[in-house]
């Protein structure tokens, strides 16, 4: 029983996004466990239809991986791009809000993509950061996408 739990804890801690995985690069070799690496993922946005974001962050690998004890680095990147004719908005997007989240340590540590409305300008934002109970990092990156384009406006508001 004992075993199980053990089983069962170490199998939550290593969940993440494996199911939309690009890719990824070596950049530390580890003589047990997988290399330390960057991955590339593609994000879509729960609430909008034609955009779809790449996040690119460091992975440590290793037997701390291996165990699910690795603390990885706040190093991401994003960025988001128009990958459909239309972008369909379905629902309010006038308040930041989170659009994915990862676990980047055992405890307290996430990396999280945060997408914001640019009324003015309209311009969707997204902003990747990394954040942690106390001492978060200030590192971030930013991608933008913009309503109007050169072909016109691109984004459709559904009303409901």
């Amino acid at each position: 029983m004992k075993n199980s739990i053990i089983i069962l804890i170490f199998l939550m801690l290593n969940l993440h996004a494996k199911d939309n995985l690009i890719g990824s690069v070596n950049t530390a070799w580890k003589l047990i466990g997988k290399n330390d690496r960057i991955e590339v993922i593609s994000v879509k946005d729960p609430k909008i239809d034609g955009i779809t974001c790449y996040l690119s962050y460091a992975k440590k690998g290793g037997t701390s991986e291996m165990i699910g004890l690795e603390e990885d680095t706040s190093d991401a990147s994003v960025s988001c791009e128009q990958t459909a004719q239309k972008i369909v908005i379905k629902e309010d997007i006038s308040q930041e809000e989170d659009i994915f989240k990862k676990r980047s340590s055992v405890l307290f540590k996430k990396t999280r993509i945060v997408r914001m409305y640019d009324n003015k300008n309209e311009t969707i934002v997204y902003l990747v950061y990394s954040d942690r109970l106390i001492d978060g990092s200030p590192q971030n990156s930013i991608t933008a996408v913009p309503c109007n384009q050169a072909t016109g406006n691109v984004c459709e508001f559904k009303k409901k």
